[in-house]
């Protein structure tokens, strides 16, 4: 559809904004996504409108349906953005109370395990090697130190707050799960089978890779989230029990999903953007396939 500009941009530079042509921009109206620049941009709930779609005038500009209030990523703007993710935040609470108020089977029952007990003095029974495929999920949930819920709540917080405004609910939750699925994943096929894993470490690191995606979006300033994912990749790869598979399995499909979700071309974005999780997906399904081959 036709907006209000100066002619067609060129297809390899920055866009300039409606109003101002002859401004380059990254931002666009998270309502009817005409670029705008940093004079034109009205602060919002979620990200930022254009004067015409802030003051309610649509003029000759988008379509009735595109001028309705939509995130970046194309989701609807919710009237809470951040409720899903004091939801996922609230359900680690909870299963951390219960691992230390209930007994201890339950704690055994809820981690990444490949397979128990070892081989060959005993018969294995217990593992996603031997079945458990729900493991892959419950692990992404479970804590048993402190500090270690508290340092992944921390994160989730601050990361996935902005994420769930600019994607919206269903790409948000959708992200998370995946690229937690990702984490364990990887651990189950690079860790020892007998190696315990828990945390949602995973989909943490999945959130970091798609704030970069974010960040490169907004074509803000890279160097602080790049600052912040270079320290955490640091302590993964030097402290003690840390699974540092799960990270990583998490990091590289979050940034996969997250770019695909806020990059994704309008007139194909539900195609790319499903269809780039519905290919994590697969890949998650085909090691986890791979793995239990293996072992069994």
């Amino acid at each position: 559809m036709d907006h209000a500009a100066a002619g067609p941009p060129d297809a390899q530079s920055t866009p300039g904004c409606y109003r101002h042509p002859d401004r380059e921009t990254g931002i666009r109206c998270t309502r009817c996504e005409r670029p705008i620049c940093t004079d034109c941009m009205v602060d919002a709930s979620v990200g930022f409108h254009c004067p015409d779609c802030a003051s309610g005038r649509t003029g000759g500009g988008p379509a009735p349906a595109a001028s309705r209030p939509r995130t970046l990523a194309g989701g609807t703007v919710a009237a809470d953005p951040h409720l899903l993710t004091k939801i996922l935040i609230g359900i680690n609470v909870a299963v951390f109370i219960a691992v230390h108020a209930l007994s201890e089977s339950f704690l055994d029952g809820m981690v990444l395990v490949g397979q128990w007990p070892p081989a060959p003095y005993y018969i294995p029974n217990e593992g996603v090697a031997e079945g458990e495929w729900y493991r892959l999920v419950t692990t992404m949930f479970t804590h048993e130190e402190i500090w270690h819920l508290g340092f992944n709540m921390l994160s989730l917080w601050f990361l996935g707050g902005p994420l769930e405004a600019a994607l919206g609910r269903a790409r948000y939750l959708t992200l998370y799960l995946v690229s937690g699925l990702a984490g364990s994943a990887l651990t189950y096929l690079l860790a020892s089978p007998t190696q315990a894993t828990l945390g949602a470490s995973g989909a943490v690191f999945g959130l970091f890779g798609a704030t970069a995606a974010l960040v490169r979006r907004l074509n803000a300033d890279m160097r602080p989230i790049v600052i912040l994912l270079v320290i955490n990749l640091v302590f993964t790869f030097t402290w003690a029990n840390i699974a540092w598979q799960a990270h990583v399995g998490g990091l590289v499909a979050g940034a996969a999903i997250g770019y695909a979700l806020l990059h994704a071309p309008r007139e194909r974005r539900a195609l790319v953007q499903y269809g780039t999780c519905a290919l994590v997906l697969v890949a998650v399904v085909g090691l986890t396939l791979l793995r239990t081959a293996q072992l069994t």
